[in-house]
């Protein structure tokens, strides 16, 4: 027996896939961005509001899909990243100087208190894959729903 609406079918399936690669999938990561930037802000540390005010996002539309990325542009964005956390909350007056994770020793200011009281190490990771995951889930799911 035959089938009727097979070329209709097709027609529809291209549409709905040229839709989400062209259109949608971008705008989707734009907002996944901007959902896992703000649970990262709260848990960047601020001091001079240098680091916070120098983020940035990008997406970039390749052959195998949209690319997103999040970062800071500051100097010393990745070595705040990657800090082990273990001067949380101790005065910087106490500590000159401090080794870094890669062998390096890194100078501290002598004002306030290393890390804020909310902040923590590994801010953009954890705002993103811990923090942010449940909204971005579901806002996948939502954007892609039809």
């Amino acid at each position: 027996m035959p089938v009727s609406g097979g070329n209709k079918v097709r027609r529809n399936m291209r549409q709905t896939i040229r839709q989400i690669s062209n259109d949608l999938t971008p705008t989707v990561v734009k907002e996944i961005l901007i959902i896992g930037e703000g649970y990262a802000a709260a848990l960047t540390p601020i001091d001079t509001s240098n680091l916070i005010n120098s983020g940035f996002r990008t997406v970039t539309n390749t052959a195998t899909g949209a690319v997103g990325v999040v970062g800071y542009t500051s100097d010393y964005a990745l070595f705040v990243h990657d800090a082990s956390g273990k001067l949380a909350g101790q005065p910087r007056a106490s500590v000159g100087s401090f080794g870094t994770g890669d062998g390096r020793t890194a100078f501290a200011s002598d004002k306030g208190n290393f890390w804020d009281p909310n902040a923590e190490p590994g801010f953009l990771k954890k705002g993103f894959e811990r923090d942010g995951r449940p909204e971005i889930e579901a806002h996948i799911k939502r954007r892609y729903k039809r």
